[in-house]
């Protein structure tokens, strides 16, 4: 099976020739390693880059970076994230603070005049330039002969942080709803540029959940489970997929997270959370796919190389079967996890399916 079709059956729910792997974030400084240079995808890196080479040549260079890695890896897919805008010729004025009455600490208010600032722009046709990425990997990948479907985020629904939010989906329910509406229509207009661009799985949702949801499974379902599936809809219209994507404890609402926001698959699957992969993949492995779950933030960070690859074996266990599972880390490989631990990821993996080990710096 080429890459592609790997992804395609997982999605389908038919079995494909080994489960299909890829690296939802992979940062500095074990990418750095793995390149033996600065990684361009790295946000950290970016503005070094921008000053050094300038803006086109960064962004060409963080394309060819993120397909290096994922050929390097053989990585079945990839999660790429747009590149800032170009830097402004000359900064911009700052703006004198608003003045503000006594509202201030009120969470409504607060809320409120965000929204109003939002609803200018909301829905309009992202600036092009943000997309320059995507471009200049499609171009990559046709120079070499390779086919890496790309997942691409539309998150905008998510409160993780944000207390005057969920204090406001309490108090005031009309300008709650206006927010989630406004975050639908950003994210929409982001899912048609990526469908112009032929990238034809979506990122959506947001988080919302730790080692419980920050919200009650009420407001969940009243103010985002609609306001997904809207985008959820939209992409399905175009022949793309959904994929929802929070950590955290999600039992709570996994029915409304997966069926009520009408996606393909389920990301960021948080085992320390008690999200198990075997739970889910018995409960809803007929009609959901699961990207995970290995466990970036604990068993990658501080067990020893053995575990790791005991608990990459147990992964690959948990899903097998009816396609529906690609692996990959829970959340983002960042400087946390030990260059040997992912080295083990990799070797389990590829032992896991019969495969050559590769050559890893």
């Amino acid at each position: 099976m080429t890459s592609r079709e790997r992804i395609e059956a997982a999605f389908s729910h038919r079995e494909p020739d080994r489960t299909p792997v890829f690296e939802y974030v992979l940062l500095s400084p074990i990418a750095d390693r793995l390149l033996g240079h600065r990684y361009a995808g790295d946000p950290a890196n970016w503005a070094d880059l921008v000053r050094e080479a300038g803006w086109d040549k960064a962004v060409r260079q963080n394309a060819v970076d993120r397909l290096d890695l994922a050929c390097l890896l053989g990585h079945d897919m990839m999660y790429v994230t747009p590149n800032p805008m170009p830097p402004a010729p000359t900064p911009a004025k700052p703006s004198p603070p608003a003045a503000h009455g006594p509202e201030d600490d009120d969470p409504v208010e607060t809320v409120r005049r965000r929204n109003t600032a939002r609803a200018a722009s909301a829905g309009k046709r992202p600036a092009d330039g943000i997309f320059a990425v995507y471009v200049a990997l499609k171009e990559e990948m046709a120079k070499r002969g390779v086919d890496l479907p790309i997942l691409a985020p539309a998150y905008a629904h998510g409160v993780w942080t944000d207390v005057a939010l969920m204090q406001t989906m309490l108090l005031d329910e009309a300008v709650a709803a206006e927010h989630f509406q406004l975050a639908t229509a950003g994210s929409l207009a982001m899912v048609e540029r990526y469908l112009e661009l032929g990238i034809d799985l979506m990122g959506v949702g947001g988080d919302f959940a730790g080692n419980r949801p920050l919200i009650s499974p009420e407001l969940y379902r009243q103010f985002i489970v609609p306001e997904v599936r809207r985008v959820s809809r939209r992409a399905h219209a175009a022949g793309a997929r959904a994929v929802n994507a929070s950590d955290g404890n999600l039992w709570s609402v996994i029915d409304d997270f997966l069926f009520g926001c009408e996606v393909d698959g389920y990301l960021e699957i948080d085992q320390h959370a008690t999200m198990d992969l075997g739970r889910l993949k018995a409960a809803y492995g007929e009609r959901v796919t699961f990207l995970g779950n290995l466990d970036c933030g604990n068993t990658l960070t501080f067990g020893t190389p053995d575990v790791v690859r005991q608990h990459v074996r147990a992964c690959l266990d948990a899903g097998r079967g009816r396609g529906g599972h690609i692996l990959c880390a829970s959340n983002a490989i960042t400087a946390s996890v030990p260059l040997a631990n992912y080295g083990a990821v990799v070797e389990a993996y590829r032992e896991y399916f019969g495969l050559p080990a590769l050559r890893l710096p």
